[in-house]
């Protein structure tokens, strides 16, 4: 049990951070908390930035997690628009951007990523966006505009989520992927050559094993040359090209860092008294049973609850299965679980029809599985991944036998 004299402070105030507040006061905890955000906004969902926000179809309010009086209910403490410099475990204290010192009983590092950017000089210009705040969406906005001839750089979901606003918004859209298909990391070549037919048929010009040779203009990237020799002249640039874990406070406080601050399966670092959340965090996951950092709304918010519990003096290990999910024109496409190292993929459903579900195997257990427009297949498929079953797959093919009938008796 926590007493009134702890303090819990949570550096980062995106899905993570908000999570841990709230999950603290759910389990009772009775001590301070100080939710810190470098950002002047309170906590945001992030997926709706590239989609309906760049859009114009969503509203800055509407994003919001919760509201303002909702942590005055909670009792928490939202410090926003300001940096925390450094960490002093030995006095337990974290210096801040406008001279205060912060003593702390636990450290909450949900730090998040920041996008990888173009090499210099390109990757400051005037024009060159990135999407992943609610202010890199306002700069972009006012550039979005029909007719606007816009260069996607990176084939992986940020770009191709960007690449379909931009169509629905009038503008000439390129994309381009240096490897050799979209989507290459994530997904079996069936569905990236799905992606890349769909982004084609309304409109998007997908160029794949291509790369930008040369930047082109002095305050504005006005062309670029390409490795296949050929020119684009651009108005604005976005660039989806991955994201760097901000680790920065922890590896200069002396904790474990390796792609993302290293924690245990209870979301604690070797410091007992700092623990570590979601895109910064290089977690072990029960499910997994491996360290991975896992880019997730949904994982972001299961690590920010195991930290919670373990703050409180719960040690439940996170073992949640990984889930995400993407938007594209009219293709919701919902993915649970890791594909890597199937030697089979079964689809259930055209391809065509653009509805659809593709089962990725190992030895004939579901590894994890895309499902496009088929939220019915997603609930089950939940279910196939998170207890390992083990599949007929030309039975998963049949879209005359029962989907439910394939998971093991209760």
């Amino acid at each position: 049990m926590s007493s009134a004299r702890e303090i819990a402070v949570i550096v980062g105030a995106g899905h993570a951070g908000a999570e841990v507040v709230a999950a603290l006061r759910q389990n009772a905890y009775a001590g301070r908390i100080i939710l810190i955000g470098d950002e002047a906004e309170l906590p945001y969902r992030r997926p709706p930035l590239s989609k309906n926000y760049l859009s114009g179809e969503a509203s800055r309010e509407s994003l919001l997690i919760r509201s303002a009086a909702a942590y005055d209910k909670l009792e928490v403490e939202c410090w926003i628009g300001t940096q925390v410099l450094a960490i002093d475990r030995v006095k337990k204290n974290i210096l801040l951007s406008d001279g205060r010192i912060q003593a702390y009983t636990k450290l909450v590092l949900a730090t998040g990523g920041r996008p990888r950017k173009l090499p210099d000089p390109a990757a400051d210009k005037s024009n060159v966006h990135y999407i992943r705040t609610l202010a890199d969406i306002d700069r972009l906005q006012s550039g979005f505009a029909k007719g606007k001839h816009l260069l996607v750089i990176g084939g992986g979901y940020i770009g191709l989520e960007a690449a379909s606003v931009g169509i629905k918004n009038g503008l000439q859209v390129t994309v381009l992927e240096a490897a050799p298909r979209v989507l290459a990391r994530v997904a079996a070549p069936e569905i990236s050559a799905f992606y890349e037919r769909a982004h084609r048929t309304r409109g998007v010009d997908v160029r794949t094993g291509v790369s930008v040779q040369a930047f082109h203009g002095e305050q504005q990237v006005e062309a670029v040359q390409l490795s296949d020799g050929s020119e684009l002249q651009v108005d604005l640039l976005i660039v989806g090209i991955g994201i760097v874990p901000n680790d920065e406070l922890a590896r200069s406080a002396g904790l474990e860092v390796n792609n993302g601050i290293v924690v245990d399966t209870f979301a604690r670092t070797r410091d007992s008294d700092i623990l570590a959340v979601g895109d910064c965090a290089n977690h072990v996951n029960g499910f997994l049973t491996r360290l991975i950092r896992i880019e997730s709304v949904p994982s972001a918010q299961e690590q920010g609850r195991t930290a919670a519990h373990s703050i409180c003096g719960k040690d439940i290990p996170h073992v949640a299965v990984p889930w995400f999910w993407s938007d594209q024109f009219d293709l919701k496409l919902q993915m649970v679980g890791l594909s890597q190292g199937y030697d089979r993929l079964v689809l259930r459903g055209d391809l065509a029809s653009e509805s659809f579900s593709a089962f990725y195997l190992r030895n004939g257990i579901v590894l994890s599985v895309d499902a496009v427009n088929r939220p019915q297949d997603f609930m089950v498929a939940k279910r196939m991944v998170a207890e390992r079953v083990q599949v007929d797959p030309q039975a998963l093919a049949d879209e005359s036998i029962s989907l439910k009938s394939l998971l093991p008796a209760a």
